[in-house]
C-alpha cells in the first residue's frame, strides 16, 4: 500500500444519560469516517473526559477526584474501541484517558486499536503546566511506533509533545512516516502552537503529520470546560506537496472530521529530490562548532 485515506476528528465534549449513549455516539463516529474510506481515524487528547457526565454533580466537579473515578469506565472504553476497530477494520487512536499507574500517579495514555481489536499505546511525556500544577498528570516513559498494516510506520506525540523537536524526530528515525498528535486546547493560541509544531516537525523530517482536537463548551467540567480546535493534516512544503504543506484544514471549532489520502510514494520521492534535504541535513545540527560563545568585537 503506497496510499492511506486518514481521518483527523474535531470532536465536541458530550453530556450523557449512561455508557449505552456514550457508545451510540463513538459508534457513530467511527461508522461515518470509516463509511467515508478512512483507514486511520484520530480523536483528540482527552476526548475522554466526557465520561466524566456520568459521574455524580459533586465528583464531576472535583478536578482529582474524578479521574481516579473514571478507573471504572476504562474497561468498557477499552473493548468497545477494540470492538469498533474489529467491526470496521480500521486502526483508531482513541482519545486518550488519564490511566491510574500501580504507583497510583496518573498518566496521560493514547491507545492504539488495531484492526483486530489488538491494543497499544503511547504516554504524553512532555506535561502543561494545568497537567503538572492543577491536575497532576505524571509524565510518561517510552516512545513507541505502531505498525498496524496499514503499509506504513505511525507515532503518537499527545499535544504539548508535538511542541518538541526531538520526541518526533526520534519517531522519524525509528521508521514513522507519519505522527499523530491528539490534542485539547482551551484558546486560539493553544491551537496554533499545537498547530505550528505541527507544520515544523513534518517540514524537519520530512513526514506527514495529523492534528486532532477538542471542540466546543462543556462548562460542566473543571478539565475540558472550553475547547478550541482544528484538525489538520500537514506535509513537507516541497516538491509534491502544496506550497504550505497544508493537504487539509478543517472549519475552526466546527465538529466533524476531515480527510486527507497520504501518498508515501510522493513523501520518498520529496525527500530524494526535494529544494532542501532537511531530514538528511539534520545531522548538521549535532556538529561540535555548533557550540555557542558570545562575539568579540574589534574596532576596524
Amino acid at each position: 500500500m503506497t496510499s492511506l485515506r486518514i481521518a483527523c476528528s474535531q470532536y465536541p465534549i458530550g453530556q450523557f444519560a449512561d455508557l449505552a449513549a456514550w457508545r451510540a455516539k463513538l459508534d457513530a463516529w467511527v461508522s461515518e469516517a470509516a463509511g467515508n474510506g478512512a483507514k486511520l481515524l484520530l480523536f483528540p487528547e482527552y476526548g475522554a473526559m466526557e465520561l466524566a457526565s456520568l459521574l455524580s454533580t459533586e465528583l464531576q466537579a472535583d478536578l482529582l477526584g474524578q479521574i481516579a473515578a473514571l478507573q471504572a469506565f476504562l474497561p468498557d472504553y477499552l473493548a468497545h474501541h477494540a470492538a469498533l476497530a474489529r467491526q470496521h477494520r480500521v486502526t483508531i487512536v482513541a482519545s486518550s484517558f488519564p490511566v491510574r499507574q500501580p504507583d497510583n500517579s496518573f498518566v496521560n495514555r493514547a491507545h492504539v486499536f488495531a484492526p483486530d481489536g489488538a491494543m497499544a499505546w503511547q504516554d504524553k511525556r512532555q506535561m502543561t503546566r494545568f497537567e503538572r500544577e492543577e491536575w497532576i498528570i505524571q509524565s510518561g516513559s517510552g516512545l513507541n511506533v505502531f505498525d498496524t498494516g496499514l503499509g506504513c510506520r505511525f507515532g503518537v506525540a499527545v499535544c504539548y509533545d508535538v511542541e518538541f523537536p526531538l520526541i518526533t524526530r526520534a519517531l522519524a528515525e525509528a521508521g514513522a512516516d507519519l505522527v499523530l498528535a491528539p490534542s485539547c486546547t482551551d484558546t486560539l493560541a493553544g491551537l496554533h502552537r499545537v498547530h505550528v509544531g505541527a507544520r515544523a516537525r513534518a517540514l524537519e523530517s520530512q513526514i506527514y503529520l495529523g492534528v486532532a482536537q477538542t471542540v466546543g463548551e462543556a462548562r460542566w467540567s473543571p478539565a475540558v470546560d472550553i475547547n478550541r480546535g482544528q484538525a489538520g493534516i500537514y506535509a513537507t512544503p516541497d516538491r509534491g506537496f502544496p506550497d504550505d504543506g497544508v493537504l487539509a484544514l478543517g472549519e475552526t471549532d466546527k465538529p466533524g472530521w476531515t480527510y486527507a489520502t497520504l501518498d508515501f510514494a510522493a513523501l520518498a520521492a520529496a525527500r530524494a529530490n526535494a529544494q532542501v534535504f532537511t531530514r538528511r541535513d539534520w545531522a548538521m545540527q549535532h556538529q561540535p562548532d555548533l557550540k555557542v560563545s558570545t562575539a568579540s568585537f574589534m574596532p576596524i
